[in-house]
């Protein structure tokens, strides 16, 4: 692994930062110079597309070939976009005859209100690709892969949008990486502290920090919650290395644990680490194991006083998960009894804890402390729309409002509905009363639910006028019913549409 570069020379730095910006080494001007194609094939590791598109001497070419696709460049095409001195001394670059070479990713990366951000991680390491991170570009063969740095990939965009951005004092990232989640935070939280297990991991992100403009955070070594044992947050983050594996080869993914036990460990210590009212929130697999109900093993690992909201994303049964982790590690293109030994021994792990498939999703945790938590653990692999963090929060919005109104409160509280929730009438052409209805949301979740006519009519005049009680009277005198009866039937299902996000209630 090569040598890190050094920003301890916070003018030299932003200088570099400036030469970044000047040649449009940014997001969009990335997307403007590859076009779209080459630009989805780069953050899925192919390079082809963008060596083709980057063919001229433009000072946005020299940096793409450089910093991209680790490409040497001769000294006088860098000097025309970089100060190359700076880079040299930092080293940012290294020479070699008339040629530079960088010794780190630079990835441009998209702040949520438009800031040009740059994620520094390992060579060959900013996304997997076909060869898988152990098989690229990040050193010469034999090289040591075992403590490499990840870049930008679709795990730290997922958390970094579900996560709730509220103005917080104090924010954790645990197992920082290459810093992203400690760069979004660093936005809506006064003081940052990020660990990680990893030296180099925190070596980098202070060069994820100091090269984004952002705030220095509090940078410490450490595994799980030990570097920050007597102190509490407001917000918890982690895409945690929760690979569930034989072994701990590659300390990016792999935790050293067995089974999911360093997701269960993190979720089960984390409420003796937040704040009243704290979210924590990460990624995780988790086994399916034979006679158990993933559900039940999940909402198990929640500590008392947390309400939690466990949302399964996708399910693969072991083969798959062994294929693709061994691809990642770049075993597939080792001899074929090697291979074929490690695939075995992924597949001998999991009958060995009667694993029968393997989930991955979200947990988010507040530490509430009610005496009759929330705790809800539900498979939800459909389109949602990110960020979700706003979601994430009305969540938990919602089930505090459900806990403390009874059934004669809920009656007297008013509603309206979500925004962009349309109705979808299903049955026979010509009939004269649909089988069912549906409302269907197109924000958020993206949840659909069938409805009767009386909640369809409920849900569709609720703009936050009138109590729920004084609805349901107006409609059972509408359809002739008893008008206590239907008080009397409705609440559950006014529970539903509040829990699943359909009807939001209106502040006292």
């Amino acid at each position: 692994m090569s040598t890190l570069p050094s920003a301890d020379a916070p003018s030299r730095t932003a200088r570099l930062r400036d030469a970044l910006l000047a040649a449009a080494f940014t997001a969009d001007g990335l997307l403007d110079l590859l076009g779209a194609p080459a630009y989805a094939a780069l953050a899925r590791g192919e390079t082809v597309p963008a060596l083709r598109a980057t063919r001229g001497d433009g000072p946005l070419e020299t940096l793409v070939r450089l910093f991209l696709l680790q490409r040497p460049v001769p000294r006088v095409r860098a000097a025309a976009a970089l100060p190359l001195d700076d880079c040299l001394a930092d080293g940012w670059l290294t020479a070699g005859g008339d040629e530079v070479r960088a010794t780190v990713d630079i990835r441009p990366y998209g702040g949520p209100d438009g800031e040009d951000w740059w994620i520094v991680s390992d060579l060959g390491c900013a996304v997997g690709g076909a060869g898988g991170i152990a098989g690229g570009g990040a050193g010469p063969a034999g090289t040591d892969r075992s403590g490499l740095v990840l870049g930008v990939g679709g795990a730290s965009t997922t958390l970094a949008g579900l996560t709730v951005r509220t103005p917080v004092g104090s924010a954790l990232d645990l197992g920082t990486g290459s810093g992203i989640q400690a760069l979004h935070a660093a936005r809506h939280a006064r003081r940052v502290t990020a660990t990680d297990v990893n030296p180099r991991a925190l070596r980098l992100a202070r060069l994820t920090l100091a090269l984004s403009g952002a705030p220095e955070a509090d940078l410490r070594q450490g595994s799980l919650f030990e570097p920050v044992a007597d102190e509490t947050f407001d917000l918890i983050v982690s895409n945690p290395p929760f690979v569930i594996s034989p072994g701990a080869r590659l300390t990016y993914r792999d935790g050293g644990m067995g089974g999911d036990d360093l997701c269960r460990t993190l979720v089960g210590q984390a409420a003796a680490r937040l704040n009243d009212g704290g979210y924590c929130q990460l990624l995780a697999n988790w086994q399916h194991v034979e006679g158990e109900d993933w559900r039940e093993r999940l909402t198990s690992w929640v500590p008392a006083g947390c309400d939690a909201w466990i949302v399964q994303r996708e399910v693969q049964d072991v083969a798959q998960y062994a294929e693709l982790w061994l691809r990642d590690a770049g075993d597939h293109r080792a001899g074929p009894e090697e291979y074929a030994a490690r695939y075995d021994a992924w597949l001998a792990e999991f009958e060995a804890r009667r694993t029968k498939g393997i989930g991955f999703g979200w947990i988010t945790l507040v530490k509430s402390g009610a005496g009759r938590p929330s705790v809800i653990a539900e498979e939800w692999p459909h389109p949602v729309e990110q960020p979700l963090g706003p979601a994430v929060r009305e969540h938990f919005e919602r089930q505090e409002f459900l806990r403390t109104h009874d059934d004669a409160a809920l009656l007297e509280a008013r509603f309206r509905l979500a925004p962009e929730v349309v109705q979808e009438q299903v049955g026979l052409p010509g009939a004269e009363d649909p089988e069912h209805v549906v409302l269907r949301q197109n924000r958020g979740m993206r949840r659909a639910t069938k409805v009767d006519t009386v909640g369809a009519g409920f849900a569709g005049v609720c703009d936050g006028t009138l109590p729920a009680g004084r609805i349901l009277d107006a409609i059972a005198q509408l359809v002739g019913e008893d008008p206590v009866l239907l008080r009397d039937r409705t609440p559950e299902a006014i529970r539903l549409l509040v829990e699943q996000g359909f009807l939001i209630p209106e502040a006292d």
